[in-house]
Formats: C-alpha cells, structure tokens, sequence
C-alpha cells in the first residue's frame, strides 16, 4: 500500500486526499494547525518537517494565508526547501500558480514560455520551483481554482458586483478543483515519475472575460455587467494571457470540465 503527505489539507488538498484514499493508498493530512485526522506541522520549520511521517509521494499545496512575501519565503521557499531534504527518496509535487507568467498582449504561454513576474510573491514562487525541480520534484503550475462554493466569478456576477474590464478582452486562466486533483494524481501515478519537469494545470478552453460574462448572463437570465477600467490590484497581477496545458494533455490527462462554462450549472 503506498503512502501519499498532502501538506495544507484545504480546498485543494482536501480533494487531492479523497481522490487517494479512494484508490487505496494510505494518506496523510498535514496543516498548521492539525486537527481532527490531521498532523500538525509548520512546513517552514525543519524539526517539524523530520518529524513528518515517510511517504512514497509528497504533494505541497499549502496556501500562504493571504500573506506577502514573508509567508511566501516561510510557506514556499522554506517548505520546499525543508521537505525535499526530509524526502529526498519520494516524488515530491509543489502545486505553483500560472501568476509566474507576465504577458500582457494576449499571447499563448507554455512552460518555455518566459517568466519574469512583476510582484515579489511570483519571484518567490519561481525560486521555490528551482528547488523543487533541482531535487527531481515536479511543478504544477495551477490556474485559478474555482470549484463548489468557491467561484469569485460566479460570485460578483451574482451579487452584480462584476466589471467587464475595458473590452473584456483579458483572458480568464482557470482550473476546476476536481481537475486540478485529477492532475496531480496523474502525474504521480504516471508509469515514469516525470521528474525534473514543470506542468502548466488549466481549462483546455481559455474564456476571455467578455465570453465568461455573456455566458453567464444567458445560463442565469442575467444583463452583462457594466465596463470599467482595468483592476490593476487583482492578486495575481494584471495579465492578458492564455494559458496551455497542452504538455499535460499529451500525458494523457483530460479535464472533466474543459471551460469554466462547462462547470457552471454544477456550481
């Protein structure tokens, strides 16, 4: 029976744990604070990493609490660090954000792609992806995830707070919960560990957010929200790209949710 740790047992790893358990393995929750089932560990601190239980296979999904660079370099820099030297033997994935990647002119971006993000975080990000990718980890580079109860989109839309930023060009980089579990566990379960390599995780079918909002406004009988200028203190940053997870795809991984569209009316 093979053992999987999901370091920060929250909306992704929660999802990530279920999908293992159900296929047999022997699983392990670790968050800050534990719990109920739960271990208790600070990622960022080495004497509570080697206290962390041996695993087959490591998934660090751990969020940063909303916080700023400091958490980053706790939470990412200093986890990633910790737990590719306390698992040096085991597959290890570190679930990133597509927030590495910059443009702004509409391209299409792939893991070749450049990443020069503009915020403190994203540099951060990056740095703790080297290690992971240096130790023979994979990276997942996630879109936003969206999944049930948990959609700012359908959200605003909803409560008309939503915007159609200028001509609602930007493109909506996305990934449905389920999908983004389905992923990691494709890649660890995969016949040869792909180590070393980094994989973008998003919808196969990039939305721009004018396509989002009509399509929203015909599912729920709604009018489109009003135009507005650019959110330029969105968390992620401001960018205008689509995102490809063609390389995952030719693994042979495939959304159940192909556009976030698709996944409305189950949210």
């Amino acid at each position: 029976m093979k053992r999987l740790l999901v370091i920060g047992a929250g909306y992704l790893g929660e999802e990530i744990m279920r999908l293992f358990n159900e296929d047999g393995w022997t699983v392990y929750g670790a968050t800050l604070s534990g719990g109920e089932s739960l271990l208790s560990c600070d990622v960022s601190d080495p004497k509570a990493v080697n206290a962390l239980p041996d695993a087959d296979a490591v998934v660090h999904c751990a969020a940063s609490g909303r916080g700023g660079p400091e958490a980053y370099q706790r939470v990412y820099v200093d986890g990633c660090r910790n737990l590719v030297r306390r698992f040096p033997d085991s597959h290890l994935i570190f679930t990133s954000s597509s927030s590495v990647y910059a443009q702004e002119n509409g391209e299409t971006v792939t893991e070749e792609s450049e990443t020069l993000p503009d915020r403190e975080t994203g540099r951060l990000l990056l740095a703790a992806e080297e290690i992971v990718t240096g130790a023979g980890g994979v990276v997942a580079r996630l879109a936003g995830i969206y999944g049930p109860d948990r959609s700012v989109l359908l959200r605003k839309f909803k409560n008309d707070e939503a915007v159609i930023e200028e001509d609602g060009r930007r493109f909506i980089n996305q990934i449905h919960r389920l999908d983004a579990a389905r992923a990691v566990r494709h890649l660890l379960t995969l016949p040869k560990f792909p180590a070393g390599q980094v994989f973008n995780v998003t919808d196969v079918t990039t939305l721009s957010q004018l396509e989002v909002y009509q399509g929203l406004a015909k599912i729920l009988g709604k009018d489109l929200p009003p135009s507005g200028p650019r959110d330029l203190n969105r968390k992620r940053g401001w960018t205008h790209k689509a995102v490809s997870s063609e390389k995952l795809q030719k693994t042979g991984w495939e959304p159940k949710f192909p556009s976030f569209l698709d996944a409305v009316p189950s949210l």
